[in-house]
């Protein structure tokens, strides 16, 4: 086992040590599958202030399209607030802050349950702990390294302690010792709660108290909730590469080597962030539907392919559902599909059902 204490991860495990001549050097590095335990809390990333750099970073690598995070005047018309921080930089953030305990990560493979508690604004700071709840080894694959899946729940409060963000995820990591079998085998599938669509709408009405989306539907034109309809299908026309990823991994504190460390990949490429690909996906599904306010709550995300930097991304969105909200507005369940195109053919690379507020 490394140093890492099984109920604390203040900071980086030191995982080994080297002898050279009379000086012991430590490892500064994360956690393998085999040193995880289930109620391990990893809570030592550093917070971070949301600031109009990090908005302006994020804007240029994700192509932030969403009108109230780029609109300071439209924004305080419609919330009171001058700069409401876009919920693709605060979900990055958290996922960020999460990879304390996902250092070694080869592949994150989905997102659960997703949902905001409050929606914050640029000076706001986010402070994220991370706790595993599922462990399971997978079976060994003749030519790979062993490998087990962790699902971590991730809970992110802000300066005063309010809860901004919970959520589950589910990461696959290494082992160290790869003729360990640690007898994990929990079912991943029961990990997760589902949201219903009426605790949703319940949850965006306190979100949006005190929101004028009246207010909205007056400044800005096209279409709005009453217009949309359940099953309306676009693809998105055109592509987005993919660029500056290791700049995002930086800028929202996330030090999974796979996205810094080409030799820490297994085809020796660095993996974009996940988080890279769900944010161009929101800018997308943005230009299908501008009038988007914001995004509440996630059904879940599964990733269905690495994506690499380089790589164009296209997608297409469907409205799954619609359900109306008591003062007006609604809330759009949307499915994201996304596919990448690098060397070769097409490839699927995201699935993403999430729920947005039009006015």
């Amino acid at each position: 086992m490394s140093d890492l204490d099984k109920t604390s991860g203040q900071g980086m495990a030191n995982g080994w040590e080297s002898t050279v001549g009379d000086a012991v050097t430590a490892i500064a590095e994360g956690p393998y599958f085999e040193e995880l335990a289930v109620g391990q809390v990893f809570d030592g990333a550093p917070g971070v202030t949301l600031t109009a750099g990090h908005a302006a970073v994020h804007q240029a690598v994700v192509g932030d399209r969403l009108r109230l995070p780029l609109d300071a005047h439209l924004c305080r018309e419609v919330t009171g607030e001058a700069a409401l921080a876009h919920p693709a930089l605060v979900w990055d953030v958290a996922i960020g802050q999460s990879t304390l305990a996902t250092h070694h990560v080869v592949a994150n493979l989905f997102y659960r349950g997703l949902a905001f508690r409050r929606l914050p604004s640029i000076g706001d700071t986010l402070r994220t702990s991370t706790e595993v709840v599922a462990l399971r080894q997978n079976r060994p694959k003749q030519g790979r390294r062993p490998t087990g899946l962790a699902v971590l729940r991730i809970g992110t409060v802000d300066q005063d302690g309010a809860p901004v963000l919970d959520f589950w995820r589910c990461a696959m990591l290494p082992l160290r010792d790869p003729e360990v079998r640690t007898g994990h085998d929990a079912d991943l599938d029961a990990v997760g709660a589902a949201v219903s669509d009426a605790d949703l709408a319940e949850g965006a009405a306190r979100l949006l108290a005190g929101w004028s989306l009246d207010r909205f539907r007056e400044r800005v034109p096209g279409r709005h909730f009453a217009d949309v309809s359940e099953g309306e299908r676009w693809r998105v026309g055109g592509g987005d590469v993919v660029s500056a990823a290791p700049e995002l991994a930086r800028l929202t504190v996330n030090i999974a080597r796979v996205h810094h460390d080409a030799g820490a990949a297994r085809d020796a490429r660095r993996l974009v962030y996940g988080g890279h690909t769900i944010g161009v996906a929101l800018s997308q599904a943005a230009r299908a539907l501008p009038n988007l306010l914001t995004v509440v709550a996630w059904h879940g995300c599964d990733h269905l392919g690495p994506v690499h930097e380089g790589d164009t991304l296209s997608s297409e969105v469907v409205v799954e559902r619609r359900t109306p909200l008591p003062g007006g507005g609604g809330l759009v369940h949307l499915r994201s599909r996304v596919a990448a195109l690098g060397d070769g053919d097409p490839r699927d690379v995201l699935d993403w059902r999430f729920v947005a507020v039009m006015a």
